[in-house]
């Protein structure tokens, strides 16, 4: 049973990575310039009325599930769980936890609440915005490679085991 634990566990993180890179990716490549096109007031607005929609169960579910997967993949590691390619498969749940989980925690989401308390057309606002335009998106880079670093890194380990 605990030989079937790993490659599952991977085979979920692989995809759950996937998902995540490719909604960030489409942040940075597309929405977050769209954003920018738009008056201040607007894109603030827009912006706030992502960050409250996208708390639902299913982009929870990937988002943290994907965490717990990659928590579990260390653990089955520690435990000698692993076939060959377990270092990669660790190596892809730190990408994530650190690349997405730490990168969103301890930068995104500071921003997001900071833009939530803004009022969106006063002067502080639109600069706020602009501000929050490159910073934001910068950061949304390193969760876009992240992802996309993990997802492949999980893929190398199912291919070596």
């Amino acid at each position: 049973m605990t030989e079937r634990i790993a490659p599952i566990a991977t085979f979920l993180a692989a995809l759950g990575a996937g998902i995540m890179g490719g909604l960030f990716f489409i942040f940075s490549n597309t929405i977050m310039a769209a954003f920018g096109k738009l008056p201040p007031a607007n894109g603030i607005a827009a912006m706030n009325s992502i960050s409250v929609t996208i708390l639902n169960g299913t982009f929870l579910g990937v988002f943290m599930g994907t965490a717990l997967v990659s928590a579990v993949l260390i653990v089955c590691w520690f435990l000698g769980w692993m076939p060959s390619g377990g270092t990669l498969a660790v190596a892809g749940s730190v990408v994530y936890l650190v690349g997405i989980i730490g990168v969103t925690m301890v930068f995104n989401v500071p921003m997001n609440d900071a833009l939530a308390a803004v009022q969106p057309d006063s002067a502080a606002g639109a600069d706020l915005w602009q501000d929050y335009l490159s910073r934001w998106t910068m950061w949304n880079h390193v969760r876009t490679i992240a992802g996309i670093g993990a997802s492949a890194l999980f893929i190398l380990a199912l291919r070596a085991g």
